[in-house]
């Protein structure tokens, strides 16, 4: 296994990339309801947690982003050109989501005053004045694209999925940690 891209597989630093945020990803509802559960100042743990995974996610997306565009992207030759489409579409459409994501749970922090740090290590600044509108918006659309990632990344699951149990082919070994396309 390489560390960087190739033309016929994704290197191990995609391939960790990838799995780290979907873990991520996995345990941020979960902290969130938890956190919704409880009251007063027994919230303020785990939501700090699930704002420092925010931002954790969002710093490793800009690694994957960047990281993707400095490497080559496995070929798509197997592909018929609509599922080329499709992938394209649906990898855009994760990566917007996984931007605004957390960009729209630090202003819905900000806009109600409540600070955003990253593991109690770095304090971020405020990315909106305080502002309950402003809150109320980012928190309902911080839900909506929740409910998008979660179909988008439905989506690509089951692409992979087809790929892999219909197709046949190499498309979802290229991604697993281990093994795989070498």
């Amino acid at each position: 296994m390489t560390f960087r891209n190739t033309t016929r597989a994704w290197g191990t630093l995609s391939k960790s990339l990838h799995w780290i945020i979907v873990l991520l990803i996995l345990g941020q509802p979960l902290i969130a309801m938890y956190a919704d559960s409880l009251s007063g100042p027994a919230k303020i743990a785990p939501l700090a947690l699930h704002k420092s995974l925010g931002i954790t996610i969002l710093a490793l997306a800009i690694i994957r982003l960047v990281w993707r565009w400095l490497n080559p992207v496995p070929s798509t030759g197997e592909l018929a050109p609509w599922e080329r489409v499709l992938a394209r579409l649906s990898h855009v459409a994760l990566y917007a989501l996984l931007f605004a994501m957390p960009l729209t749970g630090w202003m819905m922090s900000s806009a109600r005053n409540f600070p955003v740090s990253w593991f109690n290590l770095v304090q971020l600044p405020d990315l909106v004045r305080p502002a309950r509108e402003t809150y109320e918006l980012m928190h309902d659309l911080h839900g909506a694209l929740f409910v998008a990632l979660i179909s988008v990344a439905l989506l690509h699951v089951a692409g992979a999925l087809k790929h892999h149990l219909v197709d046949r082919n190499d498309v979802l070994k290229r991604m697993l940690p281990f093994g795989g396309v070498k």
